[in-house]
């Protein structure tokens, strides 16, 4: 039977969802085949009618939950047992070894949520972990509550009960449930070390499983949700999807007091018929200020001159709703705006996850878990967290050549502040320190912004040195050197960077030709080659070579499979090599199956270390059951974990058709057979793309 771990509220609004999903995220990331399971579902809270939304925050975890007004049912007619033989056998269908519960939410309609809870958690025979915000306790005051709520389920010798998660440390005033009408500044925060050496935590087995502290922007909704929430009118959409809310004013100001809240995420709300503030909020967007939305209260619409006016503005994206109602009723409204995560929010709810994991009691999560329950399979979250903390460990610096970029400044701001390298912006310094204000993105310590044109001539010498055997002259080097990449290239070349990273802007020819013509291969290494890291649900992948090589040849095929398999165990990823074929072993023949055969017989020579085996079909070489049929002999068929595809054709088509028909993350291409780490990116690159990429970069940098 799988280990249960019940997360359960103390009190209303402490984040019992975010800390569930984290403590869900947290096992993922340590390798544990971990499952989730909501018992009850419950509507929405953000509403304003009495047409609740019955449908569930992350709903597709929800899958065995039952609707709450079914709970409500049944034990109004005294049939709780009939609800928790239910919820037993909901739970039963999960094979994972580890099942995170997220309890009943308690809220001013669920008062009873405790004893349910408390019901359900001993049908289950879960082991409890509570999650308690201080909400302005001290810190007596604070474990006298903890442990006169524990009586409901025991009290704390009740062995099944092994600890607490504290959330929301600093937060603003408990009275304040959704959105802040001010930004918060809090005078005096809380020493979060009072809370990690409570004693409450030091006797028996009752332990401090995490301490969050509160962060705003975790619980910034979009203004998508408010016009949701707020069933309000569309005036302009803008770009309304994507911006966040972290702060409200109400203003009836004149325009000149009016200057100093107009900063990026603030939600302007305003009577329709106050055409200043509109229109100064209209200039402000133009002058860059990416503030959160306006909205225009009683009904009143701007007239049409004024709707022309502020087209400009309308085109920088900000929102513009109206609602019927005066000022101080959607005030009252917004005010009570909840901050629960809907399940369109990915971006959030990955954010949160993240947040609340790094935490977590990493220390206390390994002696309870043990080694017994660690999957073998490195999932999609572990395996990223393994790019993390490995790039934390190499604290390398990377060079960005294309500076200029919104995303790249994002990954670059992200990746110092949490240690994963530090990274040097190439361009415009004053664009630059521009668009981080405008975006409210703060550059920490370790982003580096350097001016090309300040350093171009301390590269002009090495380059023509580097390139002379090609007649290269003065003239002609400084002219390359106005490419960034170029001139980033050259700083990898003399040792002043530990590695390079391009393409969200840029070519994949335009990154990749000054690596090949200035760092060049490695020694041992005949060719450079790529591959992608397919991030599938259970586990994750490497294919090889989808991005370099158009038709290697047998000698040539076998090299990619060696670095390959060598990229994949310094991953973390047990490398079991299959060479991908339209056949498998003899069945077929023909020069391109004999081809992977011959590279097959030449990698096993050169690395009788590794599991190498071809040529096999793909189905052969992932699906046990066809393995058995096909290769029945073989150590690689049927649980291959590196690919190696015969030629370019085969291997970009087939990462792709995976990519987008299972919609799944691919990180990649990654260089490999480099003197010196240089990788490329898409050109369409998310930031979080972007943040791993560089993340493989540094650890690349320590191998090379």
């Amino acid at each position: 039977m799988s280990r249960r771990i019940m997360l359960v509220p103390i009190g209303f609004g402490v984040g019992l969802t975010s800390a569930s999903f984290g403590m869900y995220h947290k096992l993922q990331q340590l390798g544990v085949d971990v499952g989730y399971f909501k018992p009850i579902s419950q509507p929405s809270r953000n509403v304003l009618t009495n047409d609740r939304n019955t449908k569930a925050e992350f709903s597709e975890v929800n899958r065995n939950s039952i609707p709450l007004s079914y709970v409500e049912e049944k034990v109004g007619d005294d049939l709780l047992d009939v609800v928790l033989e239910t919820i037993v056998g909901n739970c039963e269908d999960f094979g994972n070894d580890i099942v995170i519960i997220e309890g009943l939410i308690q809220t001013t309609r669920q008062p009873y949520a405790a004893k349910i809870n408390s019901e359900v958690a001993q049908a289950l025979s879960a082991d409890i972990i509570f999650v308690a915000t201080p909400d302005g306790d001290t810190t007596e005051e604070f474990q006298d509550r903890l442990e006169v709520s524990a009586r409901t389920f025991g009290g704390l010798k009740n062995k099944r009960i092994k600890g607490c998660i504290i959330n929301k440390i600093n937060s603003p005033d408990k009275d304040v449930i959704g959105l802040l009408p001010r930004e918060f500044e809090q005078e005096e925060t809380q020493d979060i070390e009072q809370w990690q050496d409570l004693p409450i935590f030091k006797k028996g087995n009752f332990h401090l499983v995490g301490a969050v502290p509160w962060e705003m922007d975790l619980v910034a909704p979009r203004v998508t949700e408010i016009k949701s929430y707020l069933h309000a009118k569309v005036l302009n959409e803008g770009d309304m999807e994507h911006r966040r809310i972290r702060s409200i004013s109400f203003c009836a100001r004149s325009v000149a007091n009016l200057m100093s809240h107009l900063v990026p995420g603030r939600l302007i709300v305003t009577p329709g018929d106050r055409t200043d503030i509109i229109i100064a909020t209209c200039l402000s967007a133009l002058n860059g200020t990416k503030v959160g939305a306006l909205i225009l209260t009683n009904g009143y619409l701007p007239n049409e001159s004024v709707m022309e006016l502020c087209q400009q503005a309308f085109k920088t994206g900000l929102p513009v709703l109206s609602v019927p109602w005066d000022t101080w009723e959607t005030s009252r409204h917004l005010l009570a705006f909840n901050p629960e995560i809907p399940e369109e929010d990915i971006q959030r709810q990955d954010r949160i996850k993240q947040y609340v994991a790094d935490h977590l009691n990493q220390d206390l999560l390994d002696l309870y878990l043990d080694s017994k329950v660690r999957g073998q399979l490195l999932s999609p979250p572990a395996f990223r967290h393994k790019l993390t903390s490995l790039a934390q460990k190499a604290n390398k610096f990377i060079v960005l050549p294309e500076g200029n970029d919104i995303r790249t400044i994002k990954a670059a701001a992200i990746c110092a502040e949490r240690g994963i390298a530090r990274c040097q912006l190439l361009g415009n310094k004053e664009e630059i320190l521009l668009i981080a204000e405008q975006q409210g993105i703060t550059l920490p310590e370790g982003v580096l912004i350097t001016q090309p044109e300040s350093i171009v001539e301390n590269y002009v010498s090495p380059l023509m040195k580097l390139r002379e055997h090609k007649g290269l002259t003065e003239i002609v080097a400084r002219e390359e050197l106005k490419d960034n990449v170029v001139l980033g290239t050259m700083m990898l070349q003399l040792g002043q960077v530990d590695g390079l990273v391009s393409g969200a802007v840029n070519t994949t020819a335009n990154t990749i030709r000054p690596a090949l013509q200035l760092i060049k291969t490695a020694p041992g290494n005949s060719l450079v080659s790529s591959v992608f890291f397919m991030l599938l649900p259970d586990q994750v992948f490497v294919y090889g070579d989808c991005a370099i090589n158009p038709d290697p040849n047998a000698e040539q095929l076998a090299d990619i499979a060696i670095q390959s398999a060598d990229s994949a165990a310094a991953f973390g990823i047990e490398p079991k090599v299959a060479m991908i074929s339209y056949s498998t072993g003899s069945s077929g023949a023909g020069q391109d199956v004999e081809k992977v055969a011959q590279a097959t017989k030449i990698a096993q020579q050169k690395r009788p270390d590794l599991l190498i085996d071809g040529p096999l079909q793909y189905d052969a070489a992932v699906m046990e059951n066809v393995a058995k049929k096909k290769a029945p002999n073989s150590k690689v068929a049927g649980q291959a974990t590196v690919f190696v595809f015969p030629d370019l054709n085969t291997g970009n088509t087939t990462y792709k058709a995976v990519q987008r028909s299972a919609d799944l993350v691919s990180i990649g291409p990654m260089l490999q057979g480099m003197n010196k780490p240089v990788n490329d990116l898409s050109r369409g690159a998310l930031v979080d793309d972007i943040i791993y990429t560089i993340a493989l970069t540094a650890i690349q940098a320590t191998q090379s």
